[in-house]
């Protein structure tokens, strides 16, 4: 019997078991209403999952109106949102092909407010007043935030810990939460956007103690069998920011702290990064976190053909592979990857003329196919 490729292993976390190797990263559509899925969502996931990924993780989602990105980013924070979720998942679930269903919450910070990208990201309008860690504006044209206070935080806490509850009532099977990208989380850690006096700022150790108590604090009311997932920047790829040597520190404490898998992303906090984009630029980062901080770790960053996923597993790199705009792209990402890889994978059965037993022109369809398919990748 041939040895399925790594990308098409199945992995266990916690009491979950994830059918392969392959994430549909969390990926803002700003196309909710008060923060209600709307049907562009149920069209979007419904159809990303019907190719099989093992994860598919909803977008980030704000655990307070003012925690949203942007006034059309989705939320889960009273009946009304919790509602439109419980539509949501189940709808997705019926589409997929058994894959797990996440949600990424998180809490955008002095980062919420903004118009969405086709209309210039910049502060929308429509924005409030936000909070974050010190009050230093995000960039030029942004109003500066308020300082937390103590009641802020507590606030802010159980704000996490009431859309963790409202994530299981609305069937999602793992919550991933949101500490990268410099939404608030990521704005305790960075000394760039951190410039508190108090035990919430300065140190490292006072730096992380905000997002380690929202990290147990969910871990406390989501189920033990259930993965809490987190995602981060490993740098800011801005002198005097927060770095990798940082982030492998933060990987040991919030392992320990419950979170059992970590995408390793980057950059997000400052608008002057220098970020040296290009094919699988933070798989590096993805690996040194893996290795030194002992978890299980999901890559991600224009990893766009299934060659460099599965070598980014064989090379010991990540557990997991992260695809975003590839699947915007190819919404049937997946089972292309089976194709070229060799790997066997089911279709839902109103698409399995399309398969490559089925249909020869599949062949013809995706040029190179034939070779790749020649190729061992066990």
């Amino acid at each position: 019997m041939t040895t399925q490729p790594r990308l098409f292993q199945p992995l266990s976390l916690r009491g979950l078991t994830v059918p392969n190797r392959v994430a549909v990263a969390p990926m803002c559509q700003y196309s909710a209403a008060d923060g209600v899925p709307q049907d562009w969502h149920l069209m979007h996931y419904g159809a990303l999952a019907a190719s099989g990924p093992g994860m598919v993780v909803i977008e980030a989602t704000g655990v307070a109106p003012e925690g949203r990105i942007s006034p059309r980013c989705l939320g889960l924070y009273d009946e009304i949102t919790e509602a439109g979720f419980t539509r949501l998942v189940k709808a997705i679930k019926g589409f997929g092909g058994g894959g797990a269903v996440g949600v990424q919450l998180g809490h955008a910070g002095r980062k919420g407010g903004a118009a969405p990208p086709w209309e210039g990201g910049k502060f929308s309008p429509d924005g409030w007043p936000t909070v974050s860690a010190s009050a230093i504006a995000f960039d030029d044209g942004w109003p500066a935030p308020r300082a937390a206070t103590r009641d802020d935080l507590a606030r802010l806490k159980q704000a996490f810990v009431d859309s963790a509850r409202r994530a299981l009532r609305a069937g999602f099977d793992l919550i991933e939460l949101h500490s990268a990208h410099g939404y608030l989380l990521h704005q305790f850690l960075s000394p760039l956007s951190n410039r508190r006096d108090d035990e919430y700022g300065g140190s490292l150790d006072n730096r992380m103690r905000f997002p380690l108590e929202v990290i147990r604090a969910v871990r406390a009311v989501w189920p033990q069998d259930k993965p809490l997932g987190l995602r981060i920047s490993a740098t800011d790829w801005a002198e005097g920011g927060w770095d990798c040597d940082q982030a492998v520190e933060y990987a040991k404490e919030f392992k320990a702290a419950g979170i059992g898998y970590v995408c390793v992303s980057s950059g997000g906090l400052v608008s002057y990064a220098k970020v040296p984009v290009g094919p699988g630029y933070q798989i590096d980062l993805a690996a040194r976190i893996r290795r030194e901080a002992g978890i299980p770790t999901r890559a991600v960053g224009l990893i766009a053909t299934p060659l460099q996923a599965e070598a980014a597993l064989a090379d010991g790199a990540a557990d997991l592979i992260a695809i975003g705009r590839g699947f915007l792209d190819n919404p049937r990402w997946v089972w292309h990857a089976a194709q070229a890889l060799g790997a066997e994978m089911s279709y839902p059965p109103q698409y399995r003329a399309a398969g490559t037993r089925a249909w020869p022109g599949a062949a013809l369809a995706r040029p190179g196919l034939a070779a790749a398919e020649e190729r061992d990748y066990a």
